[in-house]
């Protein structure tokens, strides 16, 4: 059936991992557009400063303190917009967390942690948005993938596992819901590499603190994509050419693709900082010390991405990029590999 999405001006919005990086670009820029918030996150002194900051320029918002990782903690949030708004109209699956290090370095603990937030919170958050929204008109789903939603990644094999089990349960959910013909759009963002805090949050089993490697795109481009499929049914966002050109490279010539990445990304997702002996993170509890920042600062962040403007208002350019963008990235790693 059609799925009829309201503009983001009339919506009621629940957004997850609220008070960092793409959650927090997105819960200001959808208030800045009108959009009344349910905001969640660990961080509860950083959520009410948030709130108090978005109810002072107009919003009408609230929040819930909330682990994704919890059931009982994700029916709080549905709870919440329902005794405060009557319905929910997106439904945004942000919260999420890394690891850098190799795998068999890492504990059993941190690694279920991990899942924990980025695949079991997905699943939490889209079953009681789809129990909440689809009896009450309908909406949007929106979860945050990765570009390592298709293809894998060292140094980060954990968090790029949890971002392909997010694309499973994503797509077989949205053939689900189309079955029973439910009026929900059902949309996977995968970013490309994104100046957020994410780096600075994840857990480091290395010997060299982490980084994200080039190329590096504005949170800001994610917020924008996340509010267009809030009002235009989407299946995938690519946020970043260079996520699609990852992407069909995957696809296309995966082993080439796999050398490719294994002669870049060791090097590439270590800074030349010594890792911290004392470094916070915030796998496991929030790190309170750095809530509320949208991004980290790294140098030569792309504010703007052609490829993703082009593929949310344009199918006809979006075809022939899409064409175009596996040819060059097929094309781009033959060239690689065989130097």
């Amino acid at each position: 059936m059609s799925v009829k999405l309201r503009k983001i001006n009339e919506q009621v919005m629940v957004i997850t991992g609220a008070t960092s990086g793409i959650g927090l670009s997105t819960a200001r820029m959808a208030a800045e557009r009108g959009a009344s918030l349910v905001l969640a996150a660990r961080a509860d002194a950083a959520l009410e400063e948030l709130v108090t900051e978005l109810r002072a320029r107009g919003a009408d918002v609230i929040a819930v303190t909330a682990d994704v990782g919890k059931i009982e903690d994700v029916e709080r949030i549905g709870d919440a917009a329902i005794r405060e708004f009557g319905r929910i109209d997106t439904w945004v699956n942000n919260a999420g967390i890394s690891i850098f290090g190799r795998i068999e370095d890492i504990s059993p603990e941190d690694h279920h942690r991990l899942f924990q937030t980025n695949f079991w919170g997905v699943v939490n958050g889209s079953l009681e948005a789809v129990k909440r929204m689809k009896l009450r008109g309908g909406g949007a789903l929106i979860n945050l993938g990765s570009e390592l939603s298709d293809h894998g990644i060292p140094l980060q094999g954990m968090y790029a596992a949890s971002k392909h089990a997010v694309k499973g349960f994503t797509d077989s959910l949205r053939m689900e819901l189309e079955k029973e013909g439910a009026p929900m759009s059902v949309t996977l963002v995968k970013p490309s590499g994104i100046d957020t805090m994410f780096a600075v949050h994840a857990k480091n089993y290395m010997d060299k603190e982490p980084k994200l490697p080039s190329p590096v795109y504005a949170p800001e481009l994610v917020a924008d994509a996340i509010l267009y499929a809030a009002q235009h049914p989407k299946r995938d966002v690519f946020v970043g050419g260079a996520a699609k050109m990852n992407s069909s490279g995957a696809r296309f010539l995966p082993r080439a693709f796999d050398k490719y990445v294994t002669a870049t990304m060791f090097k590439g997702q270590k800074s030349d900082a010594p890792a911290d002996p004392g470094r916070r993170d915030a796998l496991h509890k929030p790190d309170h010390t750095r809530e509320l920042r949208e991004r980290q600062g790294i140098y030569q962040t792309h504010e703007r991405s052609p490829y993703t403007a082009a593929q949310l208002r344009s199918k006809q350019i979006t075809t022939a990029l899409l064409g175009g963008g596996a040819l060059l990235a097929a094309f781009a790693l033959s060239r690689r590999t065989a130097r």
